[in-house]
């Protein structure tokens, strides 16, 4: 018996720095110490005003979820509302820039808010409620939900119901313009999942024509016009570039669940820049996307973000090469590089199976399976 229960305990010894390992996220670790202050905010340390957006503050939330760290979660969470939302998430959305004032004071600099990190943030209170099993997060997450429907979502002729970039500034005398990376399917899918009797499917279908339809070439642009006639145009700011908005939609569609019935559309329709980047070895930095043109090959973090693309696109090769491509990169940047280390942090996450997202768009984190022993 002695024996049998020395081997029991020598097993556990092993097993348990194996499953600790496991659930270890060096990446977010890493990003975290660099970029979030210690009571919570995500600093952009390459910008003059050491600025914060609702952006950043939404994507740290995602990864603490993911990396299943809840005493950082509540950090980020707690500085969103206190300084983007006015104290209060249940009376306002937050605003989406913060920074150092010309004055020398810290403060909100522009108090539109941004409908895609609002997005993100509603979603991921309401998965951190269902995967912590803490009721307040859901509750929360369900208040910002039905704000955005109500102030940042337009029935636009035409189109149907689709979600604003924000609630002032975007509804313009020639249409609506409007930002295809904006619109996640999957966390529509999640928050319509969480919440279904609030409308979330309505903007669906919608969101798909923006992604599908504003990408005849495979590109996606940064900014489109719904016109007043009906149908998408060119915005008359970006003309048809796409470039560190629209790498999202790339990301976004490849992460999304192989069940998930808008999938297929989104993949054929992005295919051309997959097989484009499998050819040349390299993602465009800016791109043309009615002739094609791109000059310049983007960062490492837009090598990062087409890993899912490419995976489900069943172009592992070029997946490789890219994934290579963005450690190579990575390894010898200077100097701070806060978007590059987001996208990387969600398409290398992906890659590292650290995380998925199921058919009714709820987040599936790597510690909710191998991990939970150490939750």
């Amino acid at each position: 018996m002695t024996r049998v229960w020395a081997g029991l305990l020598l097993a556990g010894a092993l097993v348990a720095p194996a499953v600790q390992a496991a659930c270890a996220w060096p990446a977010w670790e890493r990003f975290a110490r660099e970029y979030i202050s210690e009571d919570g905010r995500v600093i952009d340390l390459g910008s003059e005003r050491q600025i914060t957006t609702s952006e950043g503050q939404s994507y740290a939330l995602f990864f603490a979820l993911v990396a299943n760290d809840r005493a950082r979660f509540e950090r980020l969470l707690r500085w969103t509302e206190n300084n983007l939302a006015r104290g209060d998430f249940t009376a306002a959305l937050p605003a989406w820039l913060w920074g150092r004032r010309d004055d020398g004071n810290w403060g909100v600099l522009d108090a539109n808010p941004a409908s895609d990190s609002d997005l993100w943030i509603a979603w991921t209170l309401g998965e951190a409620g269902r995967l912590w099993r803490q009721r307040h997060y859901g509750v929360l997450g369900a208040v910002l939900g039905n704000r955005i429907l109500a102030e940042e979502t337009a029935d636009i002729p035409g189109l149907g119901r689709s979600l604003l970039p924000a609630p002032v500034g975007f509804v313009k005398p020639e249409g609506w313009r409007l930002n295809p990376s904006y619109v996640p399917l999957q966390l529509l899918r999640g928050l319509q999942a969480q919440n279904p009797e609030a409308g979330w499917e309505s903007l669906l279908e919608p969101s798909r024509r923006l992604i599908t339809e504003t990408a005849p070439k495979g590109y996606a642009p940064e900014w489109v016009l719904w016109t007043r006639q009906g149908g998408f145009a060119a915005d008359p700011e970006t003309k048809g570039e796409g470039s560190y908005n629209a790498i999202r939609v790339y990301l976004w569609a490849g992460m999304l669940a192989p069940e998930e019935p808008l999938r297929a559309p989104l993949l054929r329709a992005l295919r051309p820049m997959a097989e484009r980047v499998a050819a040349e070895g390299q993602p465009p930095e800016r791109i043309d996307t009615a002739s094609g043109i791109a000059p310049d090959a983007g960062p490492h973090g837009f090598s990062a973000a087409l890993l899912p693309l490419l995976e489900a696109s069943e172009m592992p090769q070029a997946a490789a090469l890219q994934s290579a491509r963005a450690a190579a990169l990575a390894a010898k940047a200077r100097g701070p590089a806060y978007y590059s280390e987001v996208l990387s942090l969600f398409g290398r996450g992906w890659q590292e199976r650290r995380y998925r997202f199921d058919g009714d768009g709820r987040l599936v984190p790597d510690w909710s399976r191998a991990c939970a022993a150490t939750a």
